[in-house]
């Protein structure tokens, strides 16, 4: 809006940009006689005292008046910006889906905007009111009949451009032009498509990180199919430890009542696949209860805090629907052993605190049980091991034959099996697999046996199953070169003869040089018994039989070649735990040393012991590779025998190999 005198009036007229354009031109087309009739005047102009009256009551001769504004004006229109609107109402939208954090972070990025956009606007218009009070413009005026100069402040250059139009007679188009709505829209949204798609990926980025709740709850008493103990086997002492904790949670006033308390947590342990995460939901199961999962690496994040934010949100919800049980899978992700360290490290100590705190802050009544899985439990801090907090620790191993047997019952009852099938056969055939592997070994003989269109699943399709899981996929469609078909031949025929005269190594039970996965051939054995110890005996001929294939290609070819580097990797792994950690050495002693726990161990013991704990494993491997050399150079006939065999036929099984050695006999 612009504001005017009116002389004739006397008192101010408010007029937008149009209205005064339009005035102005048509007085100034007028002459000094018209003018003086328009607006009643005099031809010898005001006196000192009327122009003293009308400045007094009317302000000073100003052509565009500018009311000062101040600071809190422009701070908050800063918060008018489109930018700022639309960060506020992400903010509100994230704060209504139960996201306080990143409404707060939202919010924080707003104020510092409109913040910004306050001082670039102030800093502006005080620059300009400076400037506009150092520009004058005369006027020549009549005073008390005479031409007097009169500087008028804050002229507007556009009553300039006027002037000069006017007297060049142009014309002055004074329509305002009409602008299309949804064009006004579109460039509004165009300009601030970046500021949009910033946004955007800062709400992304948030989520990803996990400033939402990733806390996945599974209520046992809604699902169609509950898991309980029923769907558990081979781990019949672990399960009923556990009785005792689905008891508390039915009935935790017999136990409070008796004085008893709960373990607050409860640590299992064990290799992957041995059934920590299934044990777990069975015991929601069977108290039915819900049962609130996370893994440890959802609450590792790259924001400072994010972490320990997610451990009390986890918690809090438990405390809502309690008696529930809480379960942490890959504990060791947060609960390794603190450090002093900054960066990541720091952000794990901050979340390992505040679970500390959180099972600390369990109140004796609350019926919250906390389950944690890991398969590296020498990593835990020792603080989450305390009484109080992780109270037991349970170890899930690997399942026994009749474990076995019952876990591939289990995992049989949905599959079409032939009746020839043995299960407690391949249980024989399994020992060391874990409940997970045997559950993969019947799936994928039920898609060998889909493939080959078979009524029902058979000895051979379980076979090929086993072969699959352990050893890899067959490749029968490699181009292999006879040079490497008859190396192959005598690396595994070196294998297998070299097992066989050792007393304690496992019978041969296929023997084969058709590639599988990465390895160009293989050598099965039984493993038909469970073995829960390992005598020092047993890992020297390990040792011996590992090297058979290497000293084999020595010994028929003058060569040796890269096929080896599988087994003397696992060799030399076999020879350093027998020094570092069973005692097994005579020169270094029954010591242990485990850098993975203890990373510093090694350094105490000095540079001498070092070198004597490697010489002592060169010796182990030296004495190995020398008997392996030695039991084939005795038995090269059958060495070539079977090697020869291997390069027609590719595969040789348990009888055909025993058949070599009948002469023997």
């Amino acid at each position: 809006m612009i504001q005017i005198f009116d002389i004739k009036k006397e008192k101010s007229l408010k007029m937008n940009d149009s209205e005064m354009l339009k005035k102005y031109i048509d007085e100034s087309i007028l002459n000094n006689e018209e003018l003086m009739k328009k607006y009643n005047s005099k031809v010898q102009g005001l006196n000192d005292n009327e122009v003293k009256i009308r400045l007094s009551k009317n302000g000073k001769n100003v052509v565009i008046k500018d009311d000062k504004k101040s600071p809190l004006y422009f701070l908050l229109m800063s918060f008018k910006d489109e930018f700022i609107i639309i960060l506020l109402f992400l903010s509100l939208i994230n704060f209504l889906l139960g996201d306080t954090l990143g409404s707060l972070i939202i919010v924080v990025i707003g104020i510092i905007s409109a913040l910004i956009r306050f001082f670039q606007d102030y800093s502006v218009y005080k620059f300009n009111r400076k400037l506009k009070s150092k520009i004058y413009s005369t006027v020549n005026v009549l005073r008390n009949n005479e031409e007097k100069e009169v500087k008028v402040p804050e002229s507007e250059a556009f009553i300039e451009f006027v002037q000069d139009q006017v007297k060049e007679g142009k014309t002055i188009n004074l329509n305002q032009k009409e602008e299309n709505l949804l064009a006004v829209v579109g460039e509004k949204l165009l300009s601030f498509l970046p500021t949009i798609m910033l946004i955007v990926l800062l709400v992304m980025i948030m989520q990803m990180q996990g400033l939402g709740d990733k806390g996945k709850v599974y209520d046992a008493t809604t699902q169609k199919t509950k898991t309980t103990f029923k769907d558990i086997a081979g781990l019949d002492e672990e399960k009923q430890e556990m009785i005792e904790i689905v008891d508390f949670l039915k009935k935790p006033k017999k136990f409070q009542e008796m004085g008893a308390k709960i373990p607050r947590g409860v640590l299992l342990c064990g290799n992957p696949g041995t059934g920590k995460t299934l044990i777990a939901k069975a015991i929601a199961g069977e108290a039915d209860v819900p049962f609130i999962s996370m893994s440890g690496s959802e609450f590792i994040e790259m924001f400072a805090g994010l972490g320990a934010s997610r451990v009390r949100k986890l918690f809090e919800k438990a405390r809502k629907i309690a008696p529930c049980i809480v379960f942490i899978d890959e504990i060791d992700a947060i609960g390794s052993r603190r450090t002093s360290s900054s960066g990541s490290e720091s952000e794990n100590n901050q979340t390992l605190n505040q679970l500390l705190v959180e099972m600390d802050g369990f109140d004796t009544e609350e019926a919250i049980i906390v389950l944690a899985a890991t398969n590296r439990p020498e990593m835990l801090d020792k603080a989450l091991l305390r009484p109080g907090r992780f109270d037991r620790q349970i170890t899930i191993g690997l399942p026994d034959l009749n474990g076995r047997e019952a876990i591939l019952n289990i995992h049989a009852k949905d599959k079409k099996i032939d009746e020839s099938v043995n299960l407690r056969s391949i249980a024989e055939d399994t020992a060391g697999f874990t409940g997970a592997e045997l559950a993969n070994i019947l799936n994928e003989s039920a898609i060998i046996a889909t493939i080959k269109r078979h009524k029902a699943i058979t000895n051979k399709d379980i076979e090929d199953a086993v072969k699959k899981v352990t050893v890899g996929l067959e490749k029968h469609s490699r181009v292999i070169s006879e040079k490497d078909k008859k190396l192959t031949a005598f690396h595994e025929a070196g294998h297998a003869i070299v097992s066989r005269y050792l007393e304690t190594q496992k019978e041969i039970k296929e023997v084969s040089i058709i590639p599988r996965g990465v390895a160009g051939g293989y050598t099965m054995y039984k493993t038909n018994e469970d073995k829960f110890y390992v005598s020092k005996q047993e890992m020297q001929e390990k040792l011996i039989s590992l090297l058979g294939g290497r000293a084999a290609e020595k010994l028929a070819l003058d060569d040796i070649s890269t096929g080896a580097s599988n087994d003397i990797e696992v060799a030399t792994k076999i020879a350093t735990d027998m020094v570092t950690i069973y005692g097994m050495s005579d020169i270094v002693g029954p010591i242990s040393i485990n850098t993975e726990k203890d990373p510093y161990q090694m350094e105490l013991l000095g540079d001498r012991f070092e070198d004597s704990i490697g010489a002592e494993i060169k010796q182990l491997i030296d004495n190995a590779y020398y008997q392996a050399q030695k039991i084939l150079s005795e038995h090269m006939d059958k060495l070539e025998q079977v090697a020869t065999a291997l390069m027609k036929q590719e595969i040789i099984s348990a009888e055909e190999f025993e058949s070599f050695f009948q002469d023997n006999q």
